[in-house]
């Protein structure tokens, strides 16, 4: 018989708290009319490329 896994379901009850709480600021913001576009922890933010212009000769 396997022995139960409690690392797994701790982490798992943790990640359903964080995503409630998530949901639950977003309906305060929405209430309150100010909708915020913020980008979640879990997603990875996206690079800006950079410019391609080499203006950085002093001639």
């Amino acid at each position: 018989m396997a022995k139960p896994n409690y690392s797994f379901e701790k982490r798992q009850r943790d990640i359903a708290k964080k995503k409630k709480k998530e949901e639950k600021r977003l309906k305060k913001a929405e209430a309150k009319g100010g909708i915020t576009s913020e980008v979640e922890d879990d997603q990875p933010q996206e690079a800006q490329p950079l410019s391609s212009n080499d203006d950085n000769t002093d001639t």
